[in-house]
């Protein structure tokens, strides 16, 4: 009986060599040539016949396949053509493939599951897989439960054998099978089939980064290195093809072999090189929510090979995927990063997973890599509550430090010119909330200690974030490419100062911490915590050294940098001066608040007074300290306030305390809660540690702001001179703290004559130092490095030394005469001598000087004839622009939009009589805040002869004021605002701008 076979059988089997000729196919096994290219030419002119051919050839493999297994020789030829059969006809029918991928993925599968070990067998297999990769659209993935079964079975086995640890065979043979199994993964990373289905790519990843971490952990980072230089710089291998951004009708399949004539074999760096472009490939195709999906498949990766013990390698994984994920991709890394920190931060130990993630964020912030729409301000906060969690947990984190490193490294990347005053504002509310709340909970034990822990780690991170930022010389990428943030001018610059000459000056590319912001953070100073004063000393001189911005300066013939005159200084400095010496400004404000602070910290017998005093059960009271200022005053029953909490005196018998919400009422309490009779005495806190603390203070803002420090700190210091006197009836602690004082006035004061150019001033200062030689001396301290947290210092105290009384102190009469007397002080400031003596010798105390470091509003700012208690320089006075009569002009020079908008606002309530202002108290005849003894008697004003100031007046006048209102009779926008009725009043006059 004749039976028919039928025809894609026929054609199938003619490709193939007879039976007893299978042996001698070999090396190449491959097809007959003439009768492949009738079946291919047959499959793709009838489609419809591609499902029989692939059911045809899939028996076929699944039966070789067994048989070879078994040791069948002839099978094992047969297997080796029938893969080659497959692999051209799915190039050949690709539009088609579709058809044919559920008979190809079992077949492979089939080959796979009996021959993995199989290296020839294993490298056609693979051939034909990338193929089939590089023509399929992914879609059947998700449409053929069995076929994605089949395909996650063979991505598996490439994995496998992309790590085979072979022990029976050589390198050469173990590194060939490595490359195929990562040559099969490249075809995967290359192609549609990963990237169709949002649904099975974390499957598909999961399988495919496992290999490559493994050659990555197991690699030195300079091999890695050099490794992937070469993978981005070469675009071909003898091993891959690599994969054509083209329509897939117009891709080359690429062609996997296990041997290459004429080489030796590949090496252990090839395989590298292998699994790096794999990890390329796959990066450069991701979108940003597959960056997040590989990012976490790499952590579970290196769970599972245990990776986090590789620190190094995972830095520089992090950095490389980073630089290859597309541009604007790249945010999603250090985001996942943080995220996955957060997730492990309630271990009670530090893990090396931590620790790892750490330095990885670390890495990828400091590298040169631009990272475009990145949220700096959710990363810092995301930081910031892991520092406190941790804190929580354990105050003595090893992770503290390398936390305090990432926060720091943010400094490095910036996008927008404010991006560093924000991240600075962000921290400072951190710092401040820590002094609401107790950063524990409130059974733990260690809270005093958390605390302390938790502020002195943000103040280094806030330290290094702005250092940082300094140090960033080299524009980033997105820099180069947008410019957005550029330098301001000369006319731009924060109080009319300018950056100091460097002769290596870089454009400056964001924006300074404002003094504001970093005020909020004074109470610090006096925190009752010693290791907290210490750090924010060195903090707050970090600070004015590289934020506060400076006058121009010039080296003088001595060699001491001093402020320029100010007849040499541009014209917005000059006017900006007059302004500062009427006013003040925001620098002025700061140190006003500095000089408070310090002269409290010297002075004070209350050692708790910034801070939530600990509880005699051991828990933390949130009080008025909580809010930054002042936690709570000691009393007994009486109400008498009492000595405060030393560590080695008894605790305090209960507090009193309020809790302002506000900076305003913190302000207001602290006013109240000075004692402006309180000296320096045995019950005084500060440690002699303090007191160096205090002397590199106010030598680094006599260094750094001249004369402002002048206007504002030689009040304080004729004020702490005489806090510090005492006689031969004092007890000896009380001598020794005095001569402290003594000597850091000395020192400041010796300072100041070298910055002033003031000899004589020099001599006395001088002479007092020497005859205060002698113990107590004050203690060395300790440079902190930005960005470094470094162990809590421990105060240096007053020892049994015996002082000699009368201690010798510098002439402050003589001082102060000799400073007004100084050409130098008097060409920067623009005041003659007389006015310059007035200025220093103010009447200070620290409640004046809190109310001086408040902003008032312009509106209640007045000025005087300009010459009844303010004499200026006649070289100031010869400057265009700069006569007597310009300082009595509105500081706005010009009318405005606000103006108008003040105008209609008066119009709305010209029609209310209960709205209408009352007469106020005219400051006219008083002196400025800065001369508190030549205050006069407040007189009603007279608003008949007063003419109202801009702004304020009818909408008329601010409409002529602006160049509109003067038009035609016909004018529709002056007829479209009747007249009004003047107001009877005008309350205050602006400040001059001039």
């Amino acid at each position: 009986m004749h039976i028919f076979t039928p025809n894609h059988v026929h054609l199938i089997a003619a490709c193939s060599p007879p039976s007893s000729a299978l042996l001698s196919a070999g090396p190449e096994y491959r097809p007959n040539a003439q009768e492949l290219s009738k079946l291919t030419y047959y499959a793709a002119n009838r489609p419809g016949k591609i499902n029989k051919l692939g059911s045809e050839l899939e028996k076929r493999i699944k039966s070789d396949s067994h048989k070879a297994q078994a040791g069948n020789a002839r099978a094992r030829a047969s297997l080796l053509i029938n893969l080659a059969i497959l692999r051209d006809l799915a190039v050949e029918c690709r539009r088609e493939i579709s058809l044919l991928s559920p008979s190809l993925v079992a077949s492979i599968k089939n080959a796979l599951d009996a021959l993995l070990t199989d290296l020839e067998v294993s490298a056609r297999a693979a051939s034909v897989f990338t193929a089939w990769c590089t023509y399929t659209d992914g879609h059947v993935i998700g449409a053929d439960a069995m076929l994605n079964q089949d395909y996650l079975s063979i991505l598996h086995k490439f994995a496998d054998q992309s790590v085979a640890d072979r022990k029976s065979v050589d390198d050469e043979m173990r590194n060939r099978a490595r490359l195929v199994g990562l040559a099969a993964l490249n075809g995967v990373v290359t192609s549609d089939v990963l990237y169709s289905s949002s649904t099975h790519f974390k499957a598909q990843v999961s399988v495919i980064i496992q290999p490559i971490l493994y050659h990555i952990i197991n690699t030195d980072p300079e091999a890695l290195e050099e490794s992937a230089v070469k993978v981005k710089g070469k675009t071909t291998t003898s091993y891959l093809q690599e994969y054509r951004t083209k329509p897939q009708l117009e891709r080359r399949a690429a062609s996997i072999h296990a041997h290459v004539d004429g080489e030796s074999g590949p090496s252990t760096s090839e395989v590298v090189d292998a699994s790096l472009r794999v990890l390329l490939n796959l990066m450069q195709h991701s979108s940003g929510g597959q960056v997040g999906v590989i990012t976490q498949a790499i952590f579970e990766s290196l769970e599972q090979l245990q990776g986090w013990e590789r620190k190094s390698q995972c830095q520089w994984l992090a950095q490389k995927i980073c630089e290859w994920t597309q541009y604007q991709y790249r945010y999603a890394l250090p985001t996942r990063l943080v995220e996955q920190l957060l997730d492990t931060q309630d271990s009670p130990e530090p893990t090396s997973q931590q620790v790892t993630l750490v330095a990885m964020v670390t890495m990828v912030f400091t590298s040169s890599i631009p990272l475009i729409n990145l949220s700096t301000s959710d990363i810092i906060s995301n930081l910031i509550s892991l520092v406190l969690r941790r804190v929580s947990i354990l105050p003595d984190d090893p992770l503290l430090p390398a936390l305090v490193e990432a926060i720091s490294s943010l400094g490095c990347h910036i996008y927008y010119s404010d991006q560093i005053s924000d991240l600075a504002a962000e921290l400072i509310s951190r710092l401040t909330s820590i002094e609401n709340q107790s950063v524990l909970r409130a059974e733990s034990e260690n809270g005093g200690k958390a605390r302390s822990q938790a502020v002195r780690t943000l103040l280094s991170g806030l330290l290094g974030l702005m250092n940082a930022a300094n140090n960033h010389a080299q524009p980033n990428e997105l820099e180069r490419q947008n410019s957005m943030i550029k330098a301001p001018s000369v006319s731009q610059r924060s109080e009319g100062e300018t950056v100091a000459s460097d002769p290596h000056p870089r454009v400056l590319r964001r924006t300074r911490v404002s003094a504001e912001t970093w005020r909020e953070t004074l109470t610090f100073l006096c925190d009752a915590d010693f290791p907290v004063r210490s750090d924010y000393a060195q903090s707050l001189v970090n600070y004015m050294r590289i934020e506060i911005p400076k006058r121009e300066a010039h080296i003088a013939s001595d060699g001491v940098r001093r402020p320029a005159p100010l007849s040499e200084t541009s014209p917005t400095v000059q006017v900006n001066s007059v302004n500062l010496l009427l006013f003040g400004d925001s620098t002025s404000r700061f140190l006003h608040a500095v000089h408070a602070h310090v002269y409290i910290l010297a002075t004070s017998t209350l050692v708790n007074v910034f801070n939530v005093t600990p509880s005699p059960d051991g828990s933390r009271s949130a009080d008025l300290a909580s809010t930054g200022v002042v936690s709570a005053i000691m009393e007994d029953d009486s109400g008498s306030v009492g000595n405060s909490i030393d560590p080695h005196t008894s605790s305090p018998q209960r507090c009193r305390s309020l809790v302002p919400s506000t900076p305003t009422k913190r302000q207001s309490t602290l006013q109240r809660l000075v004692d402006p009779s309180t000296r320096v005495s045995s019950s005084t806190t500060a440690s002699l540690s303090d007191y160096a603390h205090i002397l590199m203070v106010l030598i680094v803002i006599h260094e750094e702001m001249p004369i402002r420090s002048l206007l504002t700190g030689v009040p304080m210091l004729l004020a702490l001179d005489d806090a510090a006197t005492c006689d031969a009836n004092s007890d000896e602690l009380t001598k020794q703290r005095a001569k402290a004082v003594l000597t850091v006035l000395a020192q400041v004061w010796l300072k100041m004559a070298k910055t002033w150019n003031c000899p004589e001033l020099a001599a006395i200062a001088t002479e007092a130092m020497d005859s205060l030689d002698g113990p107590p001396h004050l203690p060395s301290l300790a440079v902190q490095m930005p960005g470094v947290l470094r162990p809590a210092e421990q105060p240096v105290l007053f020892g049994d030394e015996h002082v000699t009384i009368p201690l010798a102190r510098v002439d402050t009469a003589r001082a102060v005469v000799f400073l007004s007397a100084s050409r130098s002080a008097q060409e920067a400031t623009g005041l003659d001598e007389e006015s310059l003596h007035r200025r220093l010798t103010t009447k200070w105390s620290p409640e004046l000087a809190l109310k001086e470091s408040v902003e008032r509003p312009s509106s209640t700012r007045h000025v005087t004839d300009g010459t009844s208690h303010l004499k200026l320089s006649p070289a100031l006075m010869a400057i265009e622009n700069m006569s007597l009569a310009s300082l009595t002009r509105s500081v706005r020079g010009g009318v405005g939009v606000s103006d108008l908008r003040e105008a209609l606002e008066g119009r709305n309530n010209a029609s209310n009589p209960a709205l209408a202002k009352a007469p106020s108290l005219s400051t006219l005849d008083h002196t400025s805040s800065y001369d508190h003894r030549l205050e006069l008697t407040k007189v009603r004003s007279r608003p008949k002869k007063r003419s109202p100031a801009p702004g304020t007046g009818n909408v008329r006048d601010v409409l002529d004021g602006l160049g509109i209102g003067k038009q035609s009779g016909n004018n529709l926008l002056k007829a479209s605002f009747p007249a009004l009725q003047k107001s009877a009043t005008q309350s205050s006059s602006l400040a001059p701008d001039s």
